[in-house]
């Protein structure tokens, strides 16, 4: 019997079992260095993407800053009550109507003032006939001193009381004055023309000096942006800088200019206000929001193709090439966009390798091979 017989079937099983276990291992590194650790092949040189990339750079160009506000009105004219008050009878206008310089905004009740008004002109006239009858005692004694039947004393004191009476009229005449110019502010009045913003009275009210505001009048209806610049932004700026704002909701642009600069500086959020003078326009109502584009001046900054850069509900992005040629989703802000391109406000320094125009069929992490163009950015 030879050996292998000896050794029988065991033995043979054996070998086979180890020839199949060498092929599995075999099989199992083959298939690691085609898919990989992640489950997918290994991409090779070869095999990467070949994409656009461009390094802007800085160039000067128009900044434009974006930034956010409150509409308010230019002047916002609070009124009120000026004299003592009373019970509001007629409100004679309503808001989004437009006034004119002391017209009537609601009347106030004065049937006990119009009396005392009457009283003091019936004064006036009591005062005015005692005047007449001392001039007219004085003119008779003045004609018997002649005869000496009046002496100089007599004379002084007929003059005495004559001035007496006419100081009364005057005293009379300046009484009724002030009680008609306490009814004339039971007339509640447009300080100056403009566009009533709101009403907060009604007939049947009583109301009084330093209750507060009853009605708000826009002057002229001129209206503002309150935008919050930051104050590196803030310090570019100038009386007169030109402006558009885009109110919330709205698509219509507005032209405006700055009007006036803040002469201080949050200390919490590093922020001044720019104020944007606007004219009356349908759109603006005051309290709303809106968006501001101001124009200020030039500065160096990335310009890109507008190809580059991505929106999503995140807000806009471009890819830039990282490490080991891996593309990364790096956040903007955009400032003027134009045929030449969008200038890049803040998010890139101008060194980046920035993807051109592929970025829409990348995801971030993607490994590429970059071909960097010499094209300027805006072409």
């Amino acid at each position: 019997m030879s050996d292998e017989e000896a050794l029988g079937d065991p033995a043979r099983r054996r070998r086979r079992w180890i020839a199949l276990g060498a092929a599995v291992i075999v099989i199992l590194l083959i298939g690691w260095s085609i898919f990989g650790r992640g489950g997918k092949p290994a991409a090779t040189p070869s095999a990467l993407q070949r994409v656009t990339v461009v390094e802007p750079g800085r160039r000067l160009v128009a900044a434009t800053v974006v930034a956010n506000g409150v509409i308010a009105a230019k002047h916002d004219m609070q009124v009120g009550v000026v004299g003592e008050g009373g019970q509001v009878v007629q409100v004679l206008v309503n808001p989004g109507d437009w006034v004119k310089a002391g017209q009537p905004l609601a009347i106030i009740e004065r049937s006990v003032q119009a009396q005392q008004a009457a009283s003091l002109a019936a004064s006036i006239k009591v005062a005015a006939a005692d005047a007449a009858l001392a001039q007219s005692n004085l003119d008779r004694a003045k004609a018997l001193v002649k005869n000496g039947f009046i002496s100089k004393a007599d004379i002084d004191a007929k003059v005495a009381a004559r001035d007496q009476a006419v100081a009364r009229v005057a005293v009379a005449r300046a009484q009724l004055g002030e009680q008609s110019a306490r009814n004339a502010r039971l007339v509640i009045r447009a300080p100056k023309g403009g566009l009533v913003l709101t009403r907060a009275v009604e007939p049947g009210q009583i109301v009084m000096s330093g209750q507060g505001t009853l009605f708000r009048i826009a002057e002229d209806g001129n209206m503002e942006m309150q935008a919050r610049i930051p104050e590196q932004e803030l310090a570019r700026m100038a009386i007169g800088t030109p402006a558009s704002v885009i109110p919330i909701g709205s698509a219509k642009a507005i032209s405006g200019q700055i009007w006036q600069i803040s002469p201080v500086i949050d200390p919490t959020t590093r922020q001044g206000f720019a104020r944007i003078a606007l004219p009356y326009d349908t759109s603006l109502r005051p309290g709303g929001f809106a968006e501001a584009s101001i124009s200020s001046g030039k500065a160096e900054m990335p310009l890109l193709p507008q190809s580059a850069v991505l929106s999503d509900d995140k807000g806009n992005f471009v890819y830039v090439v990282g490490r080991d040629n891996a593309v990364v989703r790096r956040a903007v802000k955009i400032g003027d966009v134009s045929d030449v391109g969008v200038s890049i406000i803040d998010g890139l320094s101008g060194r980046e390798k920035v993807v051109v125009s592929a970025g829409a069929f990348l995801t971030a992490g993607e490994k590429i091979q970059p071909e960097l163009t010499t094209a300027p950015a805006g072409q």
